[in-house]
């Protein structure tokens, strides 16, 4: 790749008069050796995966095998049907479809890891949600999978993306600020714009501990999926409105660096500290190991990633940066896998 940080990504864009999306699509191919247009179908196969998920999340049964999640999605979908949302539609609909998608991968469904399962959510469900709002074609959305993939990559090679290694901020924070760069490119921002809007998300969500009750990627995982989805719309329409990241985006990466390499492990997905070890999370994991539910893996980190990478259950794909050196991410979906 011909970037390692934001600056250069902008400036790169800005250089060549390309969007982000373009840009990484060419990048991508140089760097895998295929041709752009393999690498183009491929990204849109990713998408489809996405928008099977969702649907099934928000129609199907998704209780996961522990019993503890399932059908929230549907609730909130319901809820909106008779109610007015608070946070008004555009935003629930986005937030029930990032629920769909968590909500499938923790009942073994097939889903995409933008940047990790536990993460899965948030990209699908602005995307989807944004692309029936806006009626952008499949080929609009490939193309923003592209600039969520670039935005992934230079996050991956400057802190981390796995929740084992610097928290949730590194698994639902680098989403949210990939789901918002390129939903401000999706709106016709600019690539700075989009970088605005990356480091505007990713320091709202600075500190963010994983700590998964029972060691599964249920509680508090999901629900911070569907507010993952709002997040990443509120920094792209600051970002479009002319708000400013002070702090430009390739510092706060450096910051979610530092702030996860010295959070302790309690709090890097190892359910000994958080949510994991309040009085309800200690009873739950001791009801789930008496029905016999695996262990999780203690501190386990994953490989660095910013591929959006899918996969059923063990399955995995590759996707748009996995070829560059990032690595991809292990989409082992469902209840008793790490989040990442």
């Amino acid at each position: 790749m011909r970037f390692r940080t934001m600056q250069q990504l902008v400036e790169l864009c800005e250089r060549e008069n390309k969007s982000i999306g373009r840009l990484m699509l060419e990048e991508q191919a140089k760097e895998s050796g295929k041709d752009e247009q393999e690498q183009f179908r491929k990204m849109a196969e990713y998408y489809a995966i996405m928008k099977e998920a969702v649907h099934k999340g928000l129609t199907e049964d998704t209780t996961s095998r522990s019993g503890l999640t399932g059908r929230d999605a549907q609730r909130v979908k319901q809820y909106m049907e008779h109610n007015e949302a608070a946070v008004g539609d555009v935003a629930a609909e986005a937030m029930a479809n990032a629920l769909a998608v968590s909500e499938v991968n923790a009942s073994m469904g097939r889903i995409i890891a933008t940047p990790t399962a536990g993460s899965c959510g948030i990209i699908p469900g602005v995307f989807v949600s944004s692309q029936k709002r806006f009626g952008w074609d499949d080929d609009t959305m490939t193309y923003a999978l592209f600039a969520a993939g670039a935005i992934g990559f230079v996050i991956a090679n400057n802190s981390f993306v796995s929740g084992a290694e610097g928290g949730c901020q590194a698994e639902v924070g680098s989403a949210i600020g990939m789901a918002a760069g390129a939903m401000t490119e999706l709106r016709g921002g600019t690539p700075a714009q989009a970088a605005h809007a990356v480091g505007l998300a990713l320091k709202n969500t600075l500190g963010l501990i994983c700590d998964p009750v029972g060691g599964l990627v249920e509680v508090p995982c999901i629900v911070r999926n569907g507010f993952g989805a709002v997040n990443a719309l509120a920094a792209a329409d600051m970002a479009l409105a002319g708000v400013r990241s002070v702090i430009p985006s390739d510092e706060v990466i450096q910051v979610m660096l530092e702030v996860g390499t010295s959070m302790p492990e309690k709090h890097r997905e190892t359910a000994k500290g958080g949510l994991a070890q309040t009085p309800t999370g200690q009873k739950i994991m001791d009801q789930l190991y008496r029905k016999g539910a695996p262990k999780q893996k203690s501190g386990e980190a994953a490989r660095k990633g910013a591929g959006i990478a899918g996969g059923a259950k063990a399955e995995t794909e590759q996707g748009a940066a996995a070829a560059s050196g990032a690595g991809a991410e292990t989409a082992d979906a469902g209840a008793g896998k790490p989040t990442s």
